[in-house]
This record gives structure tokens, C-alpha cells and sequence, in this order.
């Protein structure tokens, strides 16, 4: 387990210890993250200034609301034995949840197919036939990842991943992705 597993795993149980857990929210799902400013290559002369990007990730109270959905889904889908990863669009997992009893390979199952959804902009189970996609490490096409899309642009993957269907691992990611806002 890397550290942003453990601290994923500590931003939901300081939300549950702090009782946020269950409320229904008014935080908005996503919200820009700090803007980073780049000086042009002539120290701003020129007609050179500063540039400001954001970029949109997902709020820690969209995670929690994510964290919930996934375990109320897998059990509403017959108790499923699954893992959900969230990852971000530059490829940072934000975060990682497994119910009970769930496989040592759900694990990457679920962090494909996040990686996948988001890396592409479509469900995985979309990309099944594309043999393309098929060949690009780190990818999978199997049914079970959706895009998180904020403004148009996907700006995180859920995968879900260990359902003996990978359309019931598909319809525990659209939970979750219902929850969050998205």
C-alpha cells in the first residue's frame, strides 16, 4: 500500500469520524485545485507574462459521497466482492476502496479500467472492440470503468472491479459516479 492509498484511505475516516459521512452535502464534486503559475522564457519582457492553468480534481466531500455509494451499491448488486479506484486525469489515485472479501486481483482490475475511462473519455465497456486500445500498457477494455466529465473534459476514471460481470461491476461505477455529482 503507497502513501496515497493510506492517505485516501484517512481523508474517509476522518470524514466519518467527523460525521460527514451520511449528510447529503451541498459541496460542489469538483473544485478547481490551486492555479500554478509559469513565468514566460524572457522573465516576463517581451510580450512574455505569466500563464495561469487550473486544473479540476474531485473535492474530498465528492470522495466520501463516493466512498458511501460504492459500499451501498456493491451490496445493493448482491454483496459483490469488489475494489473501486478513483484516479485522477494525471494518473494520481485519490482513492481506493474494497469491500469485504475481495480478491487480490480487483485491486488492479479496478485501477485499469479507472485509468482507461479517464485516459479516453468513455466507459471501458465502449472500448471493447478497439483493438488499438487494446495494445497501450496499463489499459483495460473490460466493462467496469467510467469517466468522471467536468465541463467536457474527463477529469477522473472510476473503475470498479471483481463482479463475476463486468456489467454489474459497470452499473456499481455509475452509482458511484451519480453521487458524486458527475
Amino acid at each position: 500500500m503507497s502513501i496515497r492509498h493510506f492517505i485516501g484511505g484517512a481523508i474517509v475516516a476522518g470524514a466519518v469520524a467527523a460525521g460527514t459521512f451520511g449528510g447529503a452535502g451541498t459541496a460542489s464534486a469538483a473544485t478547481p485545485s490551486a492555479a500554478v503559475t509559469v513565468q514566460g522564457g524572457h522573465g516576463g519582457k517581451g510580450g512574455h507574462g505569466d500563464a495561469t492553468a487550473q486544473d479540476t480534481v474531485l473535492s474530498n466531500s465528492a470522495l466520501v459521497r463516493a466512498s458511501r455509494a460504492f459500499v451501498l451499491s456493491a451490496h445493493r448488486h448482491g454483496n459483490q466482492r469488489v475494489t473501486m479506484v478513483i484516479m485522477e486525469r494525471s494518473g494520481v489515485i485519490r482513492l481506493v476502496v474494497r469491500t469485504r472479501q475481495a480478491g487480490p486481483q480487483t485491486y488492479e482490475s479496478a485501477k485499469r479500467k479507472a485509468y482507461t475511462a479517464v485516459a479516453f473519455g468513455q466507459p471501458t465497456s465502449a472500448l471493447a472492440g478497439n483493438e488499438t486500445i487494446k495494445q497501450i500498457p496499463g489499459t483495460l477494455v473490460l466493462p467496469g470503468g467510467v469517466p468522471v466529465i467536468h465541463k467536457g473534459f474527463p477529469i477522473a476514471g472510476i473503475g470498479v472491479g471483481g463482479a463475476p460481470d463486468g456489467r454489474i461491476d459497470e452499473a456499481i461505477a455509475n452509482d458511484v459516479r451519480a453521487a458524486i455529482g458527475h
